[in-house]
């Protein structure tokens, strides 16, 4: 069973359209990993120990697929409008339950609805003109559309129509299984070109944003709303578009978790560096042992970045060379106070918007340095920032020079 099909499908978040079926979740599951979410009859199809997103290609075991009953609930106050009638109202009322009695499918719109699209099938099988005046075929039944027809057993032109329809029904069955056969084949069809479709826009963006010198500044939109998904667990962490130290180097992206990891969560935002597997490992150096320096941009204008670096564990699995997609993420789990991140004014998040810049440091820059480093404009060339960086430390050694130099014997 695939999720429910709505007639105002277009216009719901797809937080809660399922990445496999394309449809409204149907009892929703999170894969851990990467946070996207399935109907849990769509994993359940699957049978494989490793579960591979559709929508970002991650892996996540089938262990750490859990059941988000968080989603579940939210769930049940959207607004539905029926793909085959014209009632509308929330989730909670259109599912049928053993314990609702506002089941929808039992309403009179809905049994009229389906009349009207049996007598069109039958009309169609038996080449007849049908005549039925709608007004003449209202009803307050909530039976099913047998008990809606016997109400006017004493119409005689429905009579004879209810005759043809029971004579045709064999056909009628045909025709429908004929149908679902048809709209089944179609529908894996159109899936499976939508996740193609959907991973080679993603394949795109990537490719449109990548950085092969060993730096990388990420554009995370919306923070509010990935904060919330956060603080809930509906996606605990986000990941960056890859990027290279060279453009047959290492490969390599951001993990993010934007309320905190593990000790850390709901004080501190968590920053970690992870290394990827690219096609070119087997020529290079590991384990992986360049500083990793991370900014946060001050977006006030006064440059008051926040910034830190860690130097990898050489002896950490999460610098050797990588034997699946991705290494385990390694980094600074106290990057910056979620206090500070959520200021109303925050001069880190303008307009729903944060930047984050990352750089391996393959010349061992100075720490002192990195304040400077980090100030220049990120719109002047690569070649230009290297020479003030290079001319900025040689006034700085100068510098101390000459403080040694006055210093008395």
């Amino acid at each position: 069973m695939v999720g429910f099909n709505m007639g105002n499908r277009d216009n719901i978040s797809s937080n809660y359209i399922c990445i496999i079926c394309s449809l409204l979740l149907r009892d929703p599951v999170q894969l851990t990993e990467c946070g996207h979410r399935q109907c849990q009859s769509c994993i359940d199809t699957q049978h494989q120990k490793i579960i591979i997103c559709p929508a970002c290609q991650i892996p996540t075991s089938i262990n750490e697929v859990m059941i988000d009953r968080g989603c579940n609930s939210d769930m049940q106050s959207l607004s539905i409008n029926c793909l085959f009638c014209e009632w509308n109202g929330i989730l909670q009322h259109y599912q049928i339950t053993r314990d609702t009695n506002e089941a929808h499918y039992l309403t009179q719109q809905h049994q009229e609805a389906i009349l009207n699209a049996t007598n069109l099938i039958k009309s169609q099988l038996t080449n007849t003109q049908m005549d039925i005046d709608s007004s003449q075929t209202t009803t307050t039944v909530t039976n099913p559309a047998v008990g809606h027809l016997h109400q006017h057993v004493n119409n005689e032109p429905l009579r004879v129509q209810l005759q043809i329809l029971t004579e045709n029904i064999p056909q009628l069955k045909q025709s429908i299984e004929d149908s679902h056969r048809f709209l089944a084949g179609y529908k894996m069809n159109q899936d499976i070109l939508s996740q193609d479709a959907s991973s080679l826009k993603e394949k795109i963006n990537d490719l449109q944003n990548v950085s092969y010198d060993g730096t990388f500044i990420w554009k995370i939109t919306n923070v509010k709303e990935k904060i919330g998904d956060a603080r809930s667990e509906r996606q605990s962490s986000i990941y960056s578009p890859p990027f290279y130290s060279s453009p047959t180097g290492y490969k390599m992206r951001l993990r993010l978790y934007l309320f905190g990891d593990g000790n850390t969560r709901r004080t501190h935002m968590s920053l970690f560096f992870v290394l990827m597997r690219g096609v070119n490992d087997a020529i290079l150096k590991f384990p992986f042992n360049y500083k990793v320096s991370f900014c946060l941009y001050d977006q006030s204008g006064e440059e008051k970045h926040v910034i830190d670096s860690f130097r990898p564990d050489i002896k950490s699995n999460s610098f050797q060379r990588p034997r699946s997609d991705m290494n385990i993420a390694s980094g600074i789990p106290k990057f910056i106070l979620l206090s500070i991140l959520e200021e109303e004014d925050s001069r880190y998040v303008r307009d729903d918007t944060m930047f984050i810049k990352v750089m391996i440091d393959f010349c061992n820059i100075d720490m002192a340095l990195l304040s400077y480093v980090f100030s220049l404009n990120p719109g002047l060339p690569i070649h230009i920032r290297e020479t003030m960086i290079e001319e900025e430390s040689e006034r700085r050694q100068r510098a101390a020079n000459e403080i040694i130099g006055e210093q008395p014997d």
